[in-house]
């Protein structure tokens, strides 16, 4: 089978003006730290962060004694895995979801309340 060189040719600058447009696009999406929410995980995390974050009296005291700190919270909220099995996705007004932490130094447990403007963390257990 022999392959037209008219047709290599409009390969190539095709091949050449894809590379230049993904640089391009990866450059410019890049400076807007811009993040891509598809999947159900990363779009119930989003919600939580946006929401006014309420922690529980537990939560607190373990703050207060620097137990934890805030920002292994938001740790938790950014890299997190949502347990769909464990959670309470269709519970009305609000729902329930286990948020599950592995790391090298702390393996954590989660537990978030999403209601209306309000997401509460009511419970971080360590394993």
């Amino acid at each position: 089978m022999k392959i037209d060189k008219d047709l290599l040719y409009r390969f190539k600058f095709f091949g050449i003006g894809l590379a230049i447009g993904l640089l391009i696009l990866n450059f410019t999406l890049n400076k807007k730290k811009s993040k891509c929410t598809w999947f159900p995980n990363e779009r119930v995390l989003k919600i939580i962060r946006e929401k006014n974050i309420e922690y529980s009296a537990a939560l607190q005291k373990q703050i207060a004694t620097k137990t934890i700190d805030s920002t292994f919270i938001n740790t938790i909220l950014l890299e997190g895995n949502i347990d769909f099995s464990k959670s309470q996705t269709k519970n009305k007004p609000c729902r329930k979801y286990h948020i599950d932490y592995y790391s090298k130094d702390k393996n954590a447990i989660l537990q978030v309340k999403i209601c209306d403007s309000i997401a509460s963390l009511s419970a971080l257990k360590f394993r």
